[in-house]
């Protein structure tokens, strides 16, 4: 999981850096980030969470996005300082968007339907192996 999280962050750092030069509409850069930066909120807390199933993951993953997107609301100097850094802008955002929610909600829920379909896949998979049919020629 940590390692297709790790290629959702890198896919959402070149979206927001090389979207605009290749053309892509603000709409696109904008919100692909965010649905990207959802999926990655989900990856994380699916590392975090291994033992838990899909659905409470996204839930939490939910949750979790809604309470940073709602910290936006919330301005203090040292708050609003972090804000204006790089690191600061890619993991608090600087404005209060309720689009960015639903760009989340999206994200993670794509998220979710992967993660579900390689989950059948695995225990079909282990079902198999335990019933002797795979890995025999």
């Amino acid at each position: 999981m940590l390692c297709a999280t790790a290629a959702v962050i890198v896919a959402g750092l070149l979206l927001r850096v090389y979207g605009y030069r290749i053309g892509l509409p603000f709409f696109c850069v904008k919100y692909g980030g965010s649905l990207l930066w959802g999926a990655m909120v989900y990856g994380l807390v699916a590392s975090a969470l291994s033992k838990i199933r899909p659905w409470p993951v996204a839930a939490a993953s939910f949750a979790l996005a809604v309470a940073v997107e709602l910290s936006r609301l919330i301005h203090t100097p040292a708050l609003d300082a972090f804000r204006l850094t790089l690191a600061g802008a890619l993991l608090l955002g600087r404005i209060f968007s309720p689009w960015n929610i639903l760009a989340y909600g999206l994200g993670i829920a794509a998220a979710l339907i992967i993660d579900h379909i390689l989950l059948l896949k695995r225990k079909s998979t282990d079902s198999q192996a335990a019933d002797g049919k795979v890995g025999h020629s």
